[in-house]
């Protein structure tokens, strides 16, 4: 659950990122089409891992409900977090990519 949880942050903001508005405002200039797309195709890989990650988890029945359950749990972080703590925001995404193999180690 807690490396579906990362991935899913992770993504978000990797989907947060490929915005101009967004990524000019966390860092500090606009995107390259190029940055954009692979931003966009890195988020939407990220999700893609998590809901692999839940399933494996805990089977279909109960994996994707957990995965829906977690979307929105870390959408809503991302959301909370951008207008007051952006810096955070950006941190906590590193530190959820650097803590995402540890994760899936410590479940296998």
């Amino acid at each position: 659950m807690l490396l579906t949880l990362l991935l899913c942050y992770a993504g978000f903001t990797g989907l947060c990122l490929s915005l101009e508005r967004h990524h000019g405002e966390l860092l500090g200039h606009k995107p390259s089409a190029r940055r954009r797309h692979g931003l966009r195709l890195g988020g939407w890989l990220l999700l893609g891992l998590s809901l692999v990650a839940a399933v494996v988890d805990t089977g279909w029945g109960l994996g994707l409900v957990q995965w829906c359950g977690l979307l929105m749990c870390s959408a809503l972080a991302l959301v909370l977090l951008l207008p007051y703590r952006p810096r955070l925001a950006l941190s906590m995404a590193g530190a959820s990519l650097l803590a995402s193999p540890l994760a899936a180690f410590a479940h296998f």
